[in-house]
């Protein structure tokens, strides 16, 4: 079976805190999607300048993708204090957070 299936992971988790200086109870969130990309950001002009007019694509665009999996980062919240500290997991095809556990699972 393949390691980077699928992976189901608890909506609260017990991790250390920073600010606290002890463990505590923490909120789990993920970001599935990137988020919008700004037109204002200094690239993106550098880039629409650069592309405007005659002359074709003046950039190369990257075709050759290695990889299939992202690597997951979790968002853990801390409940007492509200501190937020980002923590890396495995690469996974499938990611969910809090999801009922099969029957099959032990």
């Amino acid at each position: 079976h393949n390691p980077f299936q699928m992976a189901n992971y608890p909506k609260k988790k017990r991790s250390y805190c920073k600010k606290c200086n002890a463990h505590t109870q923490m909120g789990v969130t993920w970001q599935k999607k990137s988020g919008k990309a700004s037109n204002t950001a200094q690239g993106k002009r550098r880039y629409d300048r650069k592309q405007a007019g005659y002359g074709g694509q003046t950039k190369p665009i990257f075709h050759k993708k290695a990889k299939t999996t992202k690597k997951v980062v979790i968002k853990l919240k801390c409940t007492k204090c509200g501190q937020a500290s980002q923590h890396v997991l495995s690469r996974c095809k499938q990611f969910e957070i809090g999801a009922q556990k099969k029957a099959g699972d032990s």
